[in-house]
């Protein structure tokens, strides 16, 4: 498998492929190798000793640096190609004709050929060669932005990779997909995925009733939560947040009433029903944040699963990272030689085991092991180098 792209959502589904046993080279551009590889050093990011933007999503990869600009470049690129399962890539349409990475390039090369590109906003239209971040196509463009905000509050920038991880599971599947074609059919093809759409499918609920013709609710404040206050986050005692998601409002107001101590309120006619909570949905709210903050969050997790009260809590993100619940379930397994954890991918198969995380490769560590699997010889590995080929 080659990955012939860079950041995070195209080569993040060979990262996951790599985790079921596909041998993945990753191609970049010497001598400063994919951009990705600084993102982590950049003043906004964590600091850290370790390039741990750029490991999650190129873990169990090999590193083949390569200059496709120039004539030798593209011999041991289309050498590659040859005998490839699959090529996923992001370059913009003028990058890839420009390397000769379209799909009408390579498929003549070789028929079986899956190649699966990502780009921010679809092949056609205007817009077709304009670049896309996940935080400009899959976040602001798709119209979670600018909805996902309290009416008394900016709007918010996504974090690092947060539409590129899900996108790169739209990526993941078509491969599956035209892999599977191909064992009936024995040819390749070509599959794709945007980053805008991937966004607009997360929202699809909200933006069908667009759709529809419908009104969308507008940004509102936390104290106006709009039908339902038992779907709403509450602060407790010791400064954590729960978030209720009670539905099956009637019923689960019994319970969350039982367990905050106040059956007074079950029967209240000012609270007691949907109809009523939704017409003094403030009141109801500023009561059940007067409650929560009697007692701390552990207390709280007691009386909820004591009484069946359906709730999330939420975590800070080194929360995440040491919860338990997510290590017994493999949502963190470790890299090996590197002394701390990554990210799973996120899809688990019975009786498959994935593969242990390595460290992702340094810039061109796998040059030569590559150019030799090849048939180039050591002399010609040494001249390519010398002529800024690798």
């Amino acid at each position: 498998m080659i990955d012939a792209a860079t950041y995070i959502a195209a080569p993040c589904a060979a990262a996951m492929l790599a985790d079921f046993g596909a041998e993945v080279i990753k191609i970049e551009r010497p001598p400063a190798g994919d951009p990705f590889r600084g993102l982590a050093y950049t003043p906004t990011m964590p600091k850290s000793a370790h390039n741990y933007s750029f490991q999650v999503d190129n873990r169990n990869k090999r590193s083949l640096t390569l200059n496709l600009g120039s004539p030798e470049g593209q011999e041991i690129f289309r050498k590659l190609i040859s005998n490839t399962d699959v090529l996923v890539t992001n370059y913009q349409p003028q990058m890839q004709a420009k390397f000769r990475l379209r799909y009408e390039d390579l498929s003549p090369l070789n028929d079986r050929l899956i190649y699966a590109m990502v780009t921010g906003y679809g092949d056609k239209g205007d817009e077709a060669e304009k670049a896309g971040y996940d935080m400009t196509a899959y976040w602001a463009r798709s119209g979670l932005m600018g909805y996902l905000h309290n009416e008394d509050a900016d709007p918010a920038c996504s974090p690092c990779g947060f539409g590129d991880h899900p996108t790169s599971v739209s990526l993941f599947s078509a491969i599956l997909l035209a892999l599977y074609r191909r064992m009936h059919t024995g040819k390749g093809g070509k599959v794709w995925t945007t980053l805008v759409h991937n966004g607009v499918w997360s929202n699809a609920s909200l933006t069908q009733a667009a759709l529809c013709g419908d009104a969308v609710w507008p940004a509102h404040q936390r104290r106006d939560a709009q039908l339902n206050p038992l779907v709403n986050h509450y602060r407790t005692a010791d400064g954590k947040r729960v978030l209720f998601c009670l539905l099956d409002a009637d019923r689960d107001w019994r319970k969350l009433c039982v367990a905050l101590a106040h059956p007074e309120w079950i029967d209240d006619p000012l609270l007691g029903s949907t109809d009523a909570r939704r017409d003094n949905n403030r009141a109801v709210i500023a009561l059940l944040d007067q409650a929560m903050e009697q007692r701390p969050l552990h207390e709280w997790q007691a009386l909820f699963a004591q009484h069946d009260v359906l709730y999330g809590i939420v975590p800070s993100i080194p929360e995440v990272a040491a919860d338990p619940q997510l290590e017994i379930n493999g949502v963190f397994k470790p890299v090996e030689g590197a002394g701390y954890r990554t990210i799973d991918s996120p899809m688990h198969v019975e009786g498959m085991e994935k593969r242990p995380a390595t460290l992702a490769p340094e810039i061109g560590q796998h040059n030569s092991e590559i150019l030799r699997e090849l048939g180039y010889s050591d002399a010609d590995v040494a001249a390519l180098r010398q002529k800024g080929v690798h």
